[in-house]
């Protein structure tokens, strides 16, 4: 959306609009700006959400998995959990060969990994980035 189209909505002129949206970006309200890319148009049309226990959870492994998570580019998401798994991961992948090279090359050798547990979507219902504000 342009400035101006935002002032519009909202109900201010272009330059009073624009000294918000800066303000926002400053204080770190928007954080950042990007494009939505369709991961099936782009051949990564596999989702796949990957529970993880690790032996132990001291700060020190917890620091470890998701070092070792942070630098695959297949992990699209990556969550600290409550409960029976410690972390929830979503990866995307081409198909179930992908999915296997990456469990066997890469989350199988992580230090302290005690189980995975795969569980595969089959479509996504809902999506957004929209904040209920």
């Amino acid at each position: 959306m342009t400035v101006q189209a935002i002032a519009d909505r909202v109900g201010l002129s272009a330059s009073p609009c624009l000294r918000r949206i800066r303000q926002m970006e400053k204080a770190g309200i928007i954080a950042a700006y990007s494009a939505t890319v369709d991961q099936k148009a782009v051949g990564l049309p596999v989702s796949v959400f990957i529970s993880i226990k690790l032996e132990r959870q001291r700060a020190h492994e917890l620091d470890a998995f998701g070092a070792a998570i942070s630098r695959w580019p297949e992990v699209m998401e990556c969550y600290l959990m409550t409960g029976q798994f410690d972390f929830l991961l979503r990866v995307v992948c081409a198909d179930l060969e992908a999915y296997e090279h990456f469990l066997r090359e890469k989350l199988t050798q992580v230090e302290g990994v005690a189980s995975i547990e795969s569980s595969f979507s089959l479509g996504q219902v809902k999506y957004s980035r929209v904040l209920p504000l």
